[in-house]
């Protein structure tokens, strides 16, 4: 299957469900056992995999990275976004999901997430679907 590329716009930190879309690149492709990668082309976003039920949450997962990451003065990046960078280093850049039976094989509160560390931005990913056959 070719891979899919998703727009995704953000606010200046957060993380957006994107478990539907990457359910349905799955059902498209129609691979009943394979692999599903999904994978955030920026250096200041990620994807992860996360409870996805209780929205507070998402909002416990922000105010940590902030106490984990905080700014510092001493940050010498012209951007001034070291401790987003250091947030998606953190995190990682991708998720590989098992497929199987022609569905994504998560646990029962878990989504697969697209984490926004310095936004607002337009921002991308991408999935691909790869069959055992």
């Amino acid at each position: 299957m070719k891979t899919q590329t998703f727009t995704l716009h953000t606010d200046r930190q957060g993380y957006y469900n994107i478990t539907a879309a990457v359910k349905k690149c799955v059902s498209d492709a129609g691979v009943q056992s394979g692999l599903c990668v999904v994978f955030c082309p920026h250096t200041t976003a990620a994807i992860t995999i996360n409870e996805n039920t209780d929205p507070d949450v998402q909002h416990d997962l922000v105010l940590g990275m902030d106490s984990a990451f905080p700014d510092r003065a001493g940050f010498r990046h012209d951007e001034g976004n070291s401790n987003a960078h250091l947030k998606c280093m953190n995190v990682g850049a991708s998720e590989t999901l098992l497929i199987e039976d022609g569905q994504v094989l998560l646990g029962t509160w878990q989504g697969v997430y697209f984490a926004e560390f310095d936004g607002p931005r337009t921002r991308q990913y991408f999935v691909k679907v790869l069959s055992d056959d």
